[in-house]
């Protein structure tokens, strides 16, 4: 039995939904824009965690799931939480809102089961620089690196690099652009200390590993972001590829020093073969590779979380 939590419509929860469905694995949705209609009790006996989940009226006895793949947002962002016409949400509910959403993170921490992912690995992704520390511990060579509020440090770093980009040094989502001497915004970092690295050529590689099987997607495209390839105006190319046996391995031993089942990991192969890797998503949306590639990442993710072998 495999819970499903989070919204049920967004991109990667839907397809491992409907991939259950399909392949006929039972499972139950907890909808995170219902969760004043449900309700979850939690013991700890023997060093074990007990209770149950009211869902649909139904009452599911927690350690019946075998895994649990959570795609949950912040409670108080849902659209039920907010004002309406002037009108704020009754304190008691949000109360209880966040309260039942905590529980059920503490729950994921400490479950037996497999779970996609526990919350406490999900942290890593809140600092790139300690990240990147695990990263270079699996293998990886990663690209020089400067965090500055310095626009002196940035042009002598561009100077010695010939090319460098910036992006977020958070878990905060943006878009990875090639800085250039003539950008007028660069005193802004003053007062918000950047990222920047050297550019790498070469090909992207994204890496979906769950449990031990590693699905690789190599993406042919001239933008510096390939996430907005049309914005940047370049087409985009995705396809199945394979990877050396010790990239692979490496894919493994870094999702598990992250504290991780499902992992999404960004490399680049340059033109001399060499290998780097540049970050980690612990909740990776993966359903963008798969429409694209074909690939049967939600197939797998499934299988995983019923409890089968990997």
């Amino acid at each position: 039995m495999i819970l499903f939590c989070g919204i049920p419509s967004e991109g990667p929860l839907a397809l491992a939904i409907e991939s259950a469905r399909r392949q006929k694995i039972p499972h139950a949705v907890l909808n995170q824009r219902e969760i004043d209609f449900w309700e979850l009790s939690l013991t700890l006996g023997r060093g074990r965690p007990a209770g149950s989940l009211w869902l649909n009226e139904q009452e599911w006895p927690l350690p019946g799931f075998t895994g649990v793949y959570a795609r949950t947002i912040d409670p108080m962002t849902l659209p039920e939480n907010r004002s309406r016409r002037s009108e704020p949400r009754d304190p008691h509910a949000r109360a209880r809102t966040a309260f039942v959403s905590e529980l059920v993170n503490d729950w994921l921490d400490i479950s037996p089961s497999r779970i996609v992912n526990r919350p406490s690995a999900m942290l890593s992704n809140v600092s790139k620089p300690f990240q990147a520390q695990l990263i270079v511990k699996a293998g990886f060579l990663t690209p020089p690196t400067l965090i500055t509020s310095d626009p002196k440090r940035v042009r002598d770093f561009h100077g010695h690099h010939g090319r460098i980009i910036y992006k977020s040094s958070s878990s905060v989502r943006s878009i990875v652009q090639e800085w250039k001497p003539d950008d007028p915004r660069i005193d802004t970092i003053r007062v918000l200390p950047t990222q920047f690295q050297a550019f790498v050529p070469g090909v992207n590689v994204r890496v979906h590993v769950i449990g031990d099987t590693v699905i690789p997607t190599e993406i042919v495209s001239s933008a510096t972001d390939y996430r907005y390839s049309r914005r940047q105006g370049s087409d985009i190319e995705m396809r199945a590829t394979a990877l050396p046996d010790d990239i692979e391995e490496k894919c493994r031993r870094l999702t598990v020093l992250l504290g991780l089942s499902f992992s999404g990991i960004d490399l680049k192969r340059t033109p001399q073969g060499e290998w780097y890797c540049f970050e980690v998503n612990p909740s990776p949306g993966y359903s963008y590779f798969e429409e694209q590639t074909g690939q049967r990442i939600a197939d797998t993710l499934v299988r995983y979380l019923a409890g089968e072998a990997g």
